[in-house]
C-alpha cells in the first residue's frame, strides 16, 4: 500500500457531503454511483425524481453490496427540497454557463467543501445522464466543480464523477485542521432561497426585470449574487426583516 493510498483509507472524523442525483434515469447508474460512495465512506444518497421510480431493484444489485447506501437514500420531488438543509453545495458540470458562478477543480472546490463542513451539512449535486443539470439547478449551487478531462473525450458517466468526488473528499477531510464553530450558523439552501424569492417579490412589480425576455436570466444571476454572499442565519433575518418592512402590501404598524 502506497502512502497516498494509505491516507485516503485513513478514518476521518468529517461529515461526509450528501450526493444529490438529480432525475437519474437508470437503476443501474444508481446502483454504481452507490457503490463508489461507499467506497470512500459517504452514505447520504438523495435522489431527485428518478425516472423509473424508487425502491428499484436493478439499483440494489448494481451496488455490489452497498445496500447501506442504497436502503439509506432518500427521494424528493424538487432539488431545492433536496438540498433545503444544506449550507454549501458544490454542483459538478463541465459546460460553461452564462452565469457568474465561481467554477474550482476537485482540490479547491472539495478543501472548500471540507472546510464548510465545520459550520453546516454539504452536498455535492451531479446532473441526469443525458444532459446534466440545468441552468436554474446550477444556480442553486454555491460553486461550480469541473474536472480537468481531455477535451477531445470529456464525457464521464454519473458513477465516474461520484467516484472522482468522493475520492477527493476523503484525501481531503483526513487534512481538515481543527477549528472552532463559528458565532453564527450559515443560512441553509432554503433559508438563502427563500430570501431570494422575497426580494424578486418585491422588484417584479416595479418593473426591475425587464426588458422581458431577460427576465428569467436576470432573477437567476441576482440568485447567484445572494447564493455566493455566504450569509449566516441572523443576516439572513435580519434582511428579510427589512424585506417585510419595505413592502408595500404590509398592513402599518401602530406609531409607523
Amino acid at each position: 500500500m502506497t502512502d497516498a493510498t494509505k491516507e485516503v483509507a485513513a478514518p476521518t472524523l468529517v461529515p461526509p457531503p450528501a450526493v444529490v442525483l438529480v432525475e437519474p434515469q437508470l437503476g443501474e447508474n444508481i446502483g454504481t454511483a452507490a457503490r463508489a460512495m461507499a467506497n470512500f465512506g459517504v452514505t447520504d444518497l438523495r435522489l431527485v425524481a428518478p425516472r423509473d421510480g424508487w425502491p428499484n431493484e436493478k439499483a440494489r444489485a448494481a451496488s455490489s453490496g452497498a445496500a447501506h447506501v442504497i436502503d439509506n437514500a432518500r427521494v424528493f420531488a424538487t432539488l431545492e427540497e433536496a438540498i433545503a438543509d444544506l449550507t454549501f453545495v458544490i454542483a459538478t458540470t463541465r459546460r460553461p454557463r452564462d452565469m457568474t458562478k465561481r467554477v474550482e477543480g476537485p482540490e479547491a472546490g472539495l478543501a472548500e467543501l471540507v472546510a464548510e463542513t465545520r459550520t453546516g451539512p454539504t452536498g455535492i449535486l451531479f446532473g441526469r445522464e443525458r444532459w446534466g443539470l440545468q441552468n436554474e439547478e446550477v444556480a442553486l449551487a454555491s460553486i461550480i466543480v469541473s474536472f480537468p478531462v481531455d477535451p477531445e473525450f470529456a464525457s464521464l458517466n454519473i458513477a465516474q464523477s461520484v467516484l472522482l468526488m468522493a475520492y477527493e473528499w476523503r484525501r481531503v477531510a483526513r487534512e481538515l485542521p481543527a477549528a472552532p464553530p463559528p458565532d453564527q450558523p450559515p443560512a441553509t439552501r432554503q433559508e438563502v432561497t427563500g430570501l431570494w424569492r422575497h426580494l424578486v417579490s418585491l422588484l417584479k412589480p416595479t418593473g426591475y426585470f425587464r426588458p422581458e425576455g431577460m427576465a428569467e436570466r436576470m432573477e437567476r444571476n441576482l440568485f447567484t449574487t445572494l447564493s455566493d454572499a455566504g450569509w449566516d442565519r441572523q443576516q439572513v433575518r435580519t434582511l428579510r426583516g427589512v424585506l417585510n418592512h419595505l413592502d408595500p402590501q404590509r398592513p402599518p404598524r401602530s406609531g409607523d
